[in-house]
């Protein structure tokens, strides 16, 4: 457990957490790419918004991956953490191809994921 906790940069997990969650409301919003994205998805923006359920574990996987980033960042391997933020913007792709999504639809949410990465590894940088 210590090689997954010690000498993480919380303020950075928390802070990369926040503002790539904050930017996801940005991304799929209508104002962004969210119209565009639930045609090709096959939902109705109505304006009853994600259940509560969903966006609770939207939150918990941005800070997951907030750890990871923190976690690669002590052990000073940027490469691993690209590696690994690959991996699951590859298995998404996949899981949205069998699901027939739209590819505006796809490389919106791996954009998105992309993003989030940045995001947090920057938050390493400053923080």
């Amino acid at each position: 457990m210590n090689e997954i906790t010690d000498n993480v940069n919380w303020l950075a997990v928390i802070v990369g957490t926040v503002v790539a969650f904050l930017v996801g409301w940005i991304w799929y919003s209508p104002k962004l790419f969210g119209t565009k994205w639930a045609e090709g998805v096959g939902i109705n923006l109505d304006g009853s918004g994600p259940s509560a359920l969903a966006m609770v574990i939207q939150f918990v996987a941005t800070f997951l991956l907030a750890w990871i980033i923190g976690v690669t960042a002590v052990a000073d391997a940027l490469l691993s953490a690209i590696l690994i933020v690959l991996t699951i913007v590859c298995l998404m792709v996949a899981s949205s191809l069998f699901c027939q999504k739209s590819r505006y639809a796809i490389t919106t949410e791996a954009g998105f994921v992309v993003v989030m990465a940045v995001i947090m590894i920057i938050c390493q940088g400053i923080f």
